[in-house]
Order: structure tokens, then C-alpha cells, then sequence
């Protein structure tokens, strides 16, 4: 990779047009020189298309209609023409030095093919302001092996601290698509560790803004939510990439604990439940079975 890659920067929106000019502003004060920034809306309702379209040709606006914030990531990677990747959610920004770290780091770890990196979380309801300090050493990772053991990798940031090699990101997307909750980034940071060696940074770089119209962070059903994300995450991975069928299977069995504490999955998922539990072995069955009490009391307690 050359010293000086094109990084793409794609936002996503849905919505947010009270924070979309801030997220494509940060984008485009970016100090790297050699960057593209893809504006992906889903279908919005609001003057989100009219924000997008005072830019002009400062960026690519790819308007679609509303598929969910994974379809909006498949649309604009494949508009995309980087080497580098990094995702920004619209109601999020970016500090002005963030593509040159994140290229620096790229270039200084050859064999990291994704970056991940600390966040100020800017609690708009709380109006209290926090550094997220990614929970693991800072520098190059590789958990490979506890992916294919099924046990959780780091957690990893938000959306808008992920960024990748292009040549990793083609592995994973497209994803799987869905117009209600997604599981978009949890699926991407976790099968990007799994995939390849990484690199974690302390340094904050991005604004993840908290807010009351947050698609998920600080949902009062937040159970629910998890439950919706854990499973599907599970039925598409061990779809998609069996290799990790391990993880997938304990990841089922934390979102069917989450489903049994608040009375039940609805309609929707319990088709994704009943296919998952078609293709099982009766002991991988058992196993997941023996794993739901564990997950219920570890997770209670956490």
C-alpha cells in the first residue's frame, strides 16, 4: 500500500438531518489530503437530501430508499474507492486528525488490516461529556483464535471508530440486510477481528453523540434490542461464515436469554430462532441449553 492511500469515508444517514452537516463538515476538514467521502442516505424523510445536496460535488451522495443502516453500508462501500475505510454514523464527527492516524497506523502495521480507536462520547441528555477508552492494551491485536474458540473478542467501540483495508472489508461485505434492527457493526467488527490481525488505539478520534433518537445506544427497551441483535448476528454468521460457528452458537444462546427475561421473542425472530435450531446437532443443542443459565447469571451480575 502506498504511503498516501485514498481513505473513504462513508457516512451513513437516516434521519439525522439535525446532525448531518456537522458529521460531513468534520469529514471534509480531514488534515490526509487524499480522501473521499460517500454520503449514504436510507430513504430519509426529513431534509436530509437537501443538506447532502448543498455539498455539490464536494461528495458523492448515494440516496437510496430505506433498507436499514446495512443496506446503507453495502451501498456505500461498493460506491467506495479507497484503500482505506473508515464509517462514520451521520449524528457522529470526526476529529480533523483522524484519517492521517488511522492511515499512519495502517502504513506503520502492515499486517493490521483493521484500526479501531478510542471515542468521546458527548452525552446530549446526561450533558456530561466522556472519553470511551477502547478495554484492551493499545497497539496490534490479534485474537484469531478466541473467535474460532467462540469466546468474545475485545469489546470493540461504535461505528463511527471502525475502519479497515479494503481488501478485509470485501471479505465481509455485502452483509445480510434488514429494514429493522441491525446487527451491521456488530457484525463487522467482530468478523474483522476474527478475519485478521488488528491494531487497537488509545487515542480518541471520533464524537459519538448521545442522544434521545439514538437507533439503539440508550433505548429503554435495551434487552430487546440486544436479544434482536445477538440472534440475528448468530443466524447470519454461522451462515456466512461457519468457520466461527462456535461464537455464533454462544452468541444464540445470549440472545435467547435476553429474549426469556422479557417474556419472549416476538413473531419475527422466532423464525429466525426455529431455523437455527433446525440445522443443530441434538449435543450442540444441549451445549447451547447448558449455556443460556450461565449467560443469564453472567450477564445479570455484569
Amino acid at each position: 500500500m502506498v504511503d498516501t492511500p485514498l481513505a473513504s469515508i462513508l457516512i451513513n444517514n437516516y434521519n439525522y438531518a439535525q446532525f448531518l452537516s456537522v458529521a460531513i463538515d468534520s469529514a471534509l476538514a480531514q488534515t490526509y489530503p487524499n480522501i473521499e467521502v460517500i454520503v449514504v442516505d436510507d430513504g430519509s424523510t426529513d431534509n436530509s437530501r437537501e443538506i447532502i445536496a448543498g455539498y455539490g460535488e464536494r461528495v458523492v451522495a448515494i440516496l437510496k430508499e430505506n433498507g436499514g443502516q446495512a443496506s446503507a453500508f453495502n451501498a456505500g462501500f461498493a460506491a467506495s474507492k479507497g484503500d482505506i475505510i473508515c464509517f462514520l454514523d451521520a449524528d457522529d464527527a470526526f476529529l480533523p486528525e483522524k484519517a492521517s492516524e488511522v492511515v499512519r497506523l495502517f502504513n506503520q502495521y502492515p499486517e493490521s488490516n483493521w484500526v479501531f480507536h478510542s471515542l468521546r462520547q458527548v452525552d446530549k441528555v446526561a450533558n456530561k461529556t466522556i472519553d470511551y477508552t477502547i478495554r484492551v492494551a493499545d497497539g496490534e491485536q490479534d485474537m484469531r483464535a478466541r473467535m474460532l474458540q467462540g469466546r468474545p473478542p475485545f469489546p470493540a467501540p461504535a461505528t463511527s471508530a471502525l475502519c479497515f483495508r479494503r481488501s478485509l472489508l470485501a471479505k465481509i461485505l455485502p452483509m445480510p440486510e434488514a429494514k429493522s434492527i441491525t446487527m451491521s457493526d456488530l457484525y463487522l467488527k467482530e468478523l474483522a477481528i476474527g478475519l485478521s490481525k488488528g491494531y487497537a488505539s488509545h487515542q480518541v478520534l471520533a464524537i459519538q453523540n448521545i442522544h434521545q433518537s439514538n437507533a439503539y445506544t440508550g433505548k429503554k427497551d435495551n434487552l430487546r434490542y440486544k436479544a434482536i441483535i445477538a440472534i440475528q448476528y448468530a443466524y447470519w454468521v454461522r451462515i456466512k461464515f461457519p468457520v466461527f460457528t462456535e461464537r455464533a452458537n454462544r452468541m444464540f444462546a445470549i440472545g435467547l436469554q435476553y429474549f426469556w427475561r422479557i417474556g419472549g421473542p416476538e413473531l419475527e425472530y422466532r423464525s429466525f430462532i426455529a431455523k437455527y435450531w433446525k440445522n443443530t446437532c441434538l449435543w450442540t443443542r444441549f451445549k447451547i441449553w447448558c449455556l443460556i443459565p450461565y449467560y443469564r447469571i453472567r450477564l445479570r451480575s455484569a
